[in-house]
């Protein structure tokens, strides 16, 4: 996962104040890499320790790759909850 976010939104940019990319546009890219997450988390059940180790693992790949600690956080928070709430059957 990690990975497709340096594909859509490279640290080079990110950490660049000069190259600010809208909410809106971040939103959508973060949205697009969580959604095969969200789809693993369907399939395989994830309890509470599978989905904390999955954002620990997201959170230091994000931070080896030279993210800054605000958007890692964010980032990180925001595949959290979207794994978790898409855990809840579709009716």
């Amino acid at each position: 996962m990690a990975q497709d976010v340096v594909k859509r939104y490279p640290p080079a940019i990110a950490n660049n104040p000069a190259q600010m990319v809208s909410g809106q546009r971040l939103s959508g890219i973060l949205e697009e890499v969580f959604a095969r997450a969200t789809e693993f988390a369907r399939e395989n059940k994830l309890g509470w320790y599978k989905r904390a180790r999955l954002g620990n693992d997201f959170r230091w790949e994000l931070n080896e790759l030279g993210y800054d600690e605000k958007f890692v956080a964010t980032a990180t928070e925001s595949l959290i909850l979207c794994v978790t709430r898409d855990l809840s059957p579709k009716n």
